[in-house]
């Protein structure tokens, strides 16, 4: 088992980050900093569960709407959003597999580690072309189809970059700690390191795709 140290910063630490999501979900709608691209009213609070409140250093930063328009941001702040926007999607994604694997007993080949990557997977995919779609398709006036084409020509090089540096952590995890479960905060802690790694591994992959034109700067 993780040791107690693990244990308690993991009771804080995920409720915090449970509450700092909400308090970026009141700010958005309750407060008036409505996000001028839609999608990124979900983005936001999602990146927060992740991030927890160490997050609300850049939302406050650079995510307010108030703050300015997406083409006066320094490029590592458009890289840091594109990131996001991109990490939502997986974290999304990465949280419904983790359950619907835990509730269904779901393996590949035997493995509980490898049904956990390929659930996620696939609905991180799935979510991300959707998060992708809905910021592209109305910046660039694309129709359903043209949309998806793009959203997925996008979202394929971020995802699975991102995937690269969060299923490091799981298989780290799954190594150190087999008997932990998704009904333990300590698991979700350990998920949310996995995640930050993630967009570690993202981060550069934005940054390219963004100085290249194939994503736009929001």
């Amino acid at each position: 088992m993780p040791p107690p140290w693990l244990q308690t910063l993991a009771a804080v630490y995920v409720p915090l980050s449970i509450l700092a999501a909400l308090y970026v979900a009141a700010d958005i709608l309750l407060l008036g900093h409505r996000q001028p691209m839609r999608i990124m009213e979900a983005v936001w609070p999602l990146t927060l569960l992740y991030w927890g409140p160490l997050g609300l250093v850049f939302s406050l930063w650079f995510g307010r709407a108030s703050h300015g328009h997406k083409h006066d941001s320094p490029m590592w702040q458009a890289a840091f959003k594109g990131a996001t926007h991109c990490g939502a999607g997986c974290a999304l994604g990465d949280f419904l597999g983790d359950w619907i694997a835990f509730a269904t007993g779901f393996a590949l080949f035997g493995s509980e580690l490898g049904g956990k990557y390929a659930l996620a997977f696939a609905l991180a995919y799935l979510i991300g072309i959707v998060f992708q779609y809905f910021s592209v398709a109305p910046m660039r006036g694309l129709g359903l189809r043209d949309g998806i084409v793009v959203a997925i020509k996008i979202d394929t090089l971020s995802l699975l970059a991102y995937e690269v540096g969060m299923f490091a952590v799981m298989g780290w995890r799954a190594w150190a700690y087999p008997a932990l479960e998704p009904t333990s905060w300590t698991y979700w802690l350990l998920m949310q390191v996995a995640m930050v790694l993630g967009f570690a591994t993202t981060y550069p992959v934005n940054w390219l795709l963004i100085r290249r034109g194939v994503k736009e700067k929001m």
